[in-house]
């Protein structure tokens, strides 16, 4: 009797690539046989948080280029239930950062997997980053060009 091979899904973002979402694709592409990966859509992010930063064609294009992924595809909803059952999904991951919100899932008979991200880097913090050191340089820049105004 052949062993049925396990399906994984995982989803993000994926907005400014890093090695965070290498790393969490990477172990997700571990727990089985073939692994479907969701890229949010700009509308999904969109409904809970700040717009991404790079388009989601983009993202997508990025996350295929992979070779982790045996299928990319779009996410448009945060609620997996439809979508585990029509794509036979046996396992979920995603990152710690959503601790708690796939539970449901669970009882639908999937294994969910919270990806620990821990302190490492993320797009939020990257955004945070180049905002701030942009405001530092604008601000010098100002001080010793007082007649250039930098937007």
């Amino acid at each position: 009797m052949q062993k049925k091979k396990k399906i994984i899904y995982t989803s993000g973002t994926f907005d400014m690539f890093h090695s965070n979402h290498l790393k969490m694709i990477k172990y997700a592409r571990g727990l089985g046989e073939t692994l479907i990966v969701g890229v949010s859509s700009d509308e999904l992010v969109c409904s809970y948080k700040k717009a991404p930063i790079i388009p989601f064609e983009e993202r997508l294009a990025i996350i295929e280029a992979l070779k982790y992924p045996d299928v990319v595809i779009p996410q448009r909803s945060l609620d997996h239930t439809e979508l585990v059952k029509n794509l036979n999904i046996d396992a979920f991951v995603v990152g710690d950062d959503w601790v708690g919100k796939y539970d449901y899932l669970r009882e639908l008979g999937i294994e969910v997997f919270y990806f620990p991200y821990g302190d490492g880097v993320s797009s939020s913090k990257l955004k945070e980053d180049i905002f701030n050191k942009y405001r530092e340089l604008k601000v010098d820049s100002e001080k010793r060009n007082p007649e250039i105004k930098i937007r």
